[in-house]
């Protein structure tokens, strides 16, 4: 991962040490005697070249170079010996030593001392007198180049501040007007997508607002959704209800003593849906603690609970009697109970519900089976779905039951799978994270 935080880091230490390497570069250059020495022209190999031909052609050949250099530098050179006796003449004139020893420092030139150690171990002072006018023109000469050096630096660091700028400053604009759709519910799912493949942690945010927006999306839609299918399903009851006052107000007494069983009905069936919306609506709030469920002795009780209501039909419970995991028992019940009563309600009498649990890498599997018609393949992907209904499924219940059934079973990270069995009837198969 190209990360952000080390574009950054160097960055800032790219920064701090071009600042440091200039500034020691440019202090060396102006204010230290050993810069001038190692890097004027007519100093930084007089020393080595006049030993050498001092010892080799000796003190008038040494003396005739001090003055080839003055002619070309003016730069006046005096050279002693260990005991500070002069060596040579050299090319500082007597009165000007008694200028210098008069004035101090209030003097036309500036002086340097260099000591070199010959190849013989013999020691040398060499004294410069550098005229203030020729130093500055090698001023200006010399710091072309770390001028030159500054400017690049600059332009570099420039550059670069730009690319981190933009880098952080573009990303930062794109979520700004991603939150701006979002908070209008105008997000578009695939406006982050190429921000998203960024491999630094502007990408990761930005991949992880994509998810959350897509999500919110689903939500917002599956709420308008599920708000249109509300009024849908209710309206039917309600007019119902309306039909059979107007009638009971028109009716006579005898008549009326008729309607009062259907306008309970129809009472009866608005209250079931508004429960059962009720219940949908509630497995979006926060249920609490997870708890610890027994599944064997969760499914003996909705079995028995199941029997009180349609004594004649037939269910069997098989399958591992120490499964346990953790979660909400009112909302897994709720759940698992939906199932058991779908498939009650299609099993053919005389034909059992059969419910199997086991466990799988670490899951929780369990599966409630009917001998029922089963559901057409056209239909299967549609299961779930609030307020929807197959076909064969048209006149039973309002289409809520498998919905709750879901949407419990993924708050407690698992799935539910809807398929016919290959052996006929209808599989509810629900898989639990143990």
């Amino acid at each position: 991962m190209r990360s952000l935080f080390w574009r950054i880091f160097a960055s800032f230490w790219l920064a701090i040490a071009l600042v440091a390497g200039l500034s020691l570069l440019f202090g060396h250059a102006l204010n230290q005697d050993g810069w001038i020495v190692a890097r004027h022209p007519a100093l930084k190999s007089l020393p080595e070249q006049w030993v050498e031909v001092y010892r080799a052609q000796g003190g008038q050949a040494a003396q005739d170079l001090l003055e080839q250099r003055k002619r070309k530098f003016r730069i006046d050179t005096q050279v002693l010996d260990d005991s500070g006796e002069p060596l040579v003449r050299g090319t500082f004139p007597p009165r000007a030593a008694a200028f210098e020893a008069r004035h101090g420092e209030r003097l036309p030139w500036r002086r340097l001392t260099e000591e070199f150690t010959g190849p013989d171990g013999e020691s040398y002072l060499f004294i410069y007198r550098i005229p203030y006018p020729e130093l500055a023109a090698w001023h200006r000469s010399s710091l072309l180049w770390p001028l030159v050096a500054l400017g690049i630096a600059l332009v570099v660091l420039t550059v670069f501040s730009l690319m981190l700028t933009l880098s952080i400053t573009r990303p930062l604009d794109r979520l700004r007007r991603a939150v701006h759709d979002l908070g209008r519910t105008a997000y578009q799912q695939n406006s982050l997508e190429r921000l998203a493949r960024r491999r630094d942690e502007l990408g990761v945010l930005a991949g992880d607002f994509n998810r959350m927006g897509q999500r919110l999306q689903d939500l917002i839609g599956s709420q308008r959704q599920l708000l249109r299918d509300v009024s849908h399903e209710l309206r039917s009851p309600l007019a119902r209800l309306r039909v059979a006052l107007a009638l009971a107000e028109r009716a006579e007494p005898r008549e009326r003593e008729v309607l009062w069983p259907r306008l309970s009905q129809e009472c009866d069936r608005l209250e079931a849906l508004i429960a059962e919306i009720l219940a949908l609506a509630r497995l979006d709030a926060d249920p609490g603690a997870r708890q610890p469920i027994q599944l064997r002795g969760l499914l003996e009780q909705l079995r028995d609970d199941a029997l009180l209501v349609a004594p004649e039909q037939d269910i069997r419970l098989s399958g591992d009697a120490d499964l346990a995991l953790q979660g909400w028992p009112d909302m897994l019940g709720r759940a698992l109970d939906n199932l058991l009563r779908n498939a009650l309600r299609f099993s053919p009498p005389g034909q059992a519900v059969e419910i199997a649990t086991g466990s799988e890498a670490g899951v929780a599997v369990i599966e409630v089976r009917d001998h029922g018609p089963g559901v057409a393949a056209d239909y299967l992907g549609q299961l779930g779905e609030p307020f929807f209904r197959a076909p064969q499924q048209s006149k039973a219940g309002h289409g809520l039951g498998l919905a709750i059934a879901r949407r419990a079973i993924e708050r407690h990270g698992g799935r539910l799978l809807l398929d016919n069995h290959s052996a006929g009837g209808f599989v509810a198969r629900v898989e639990l994270p143990v």
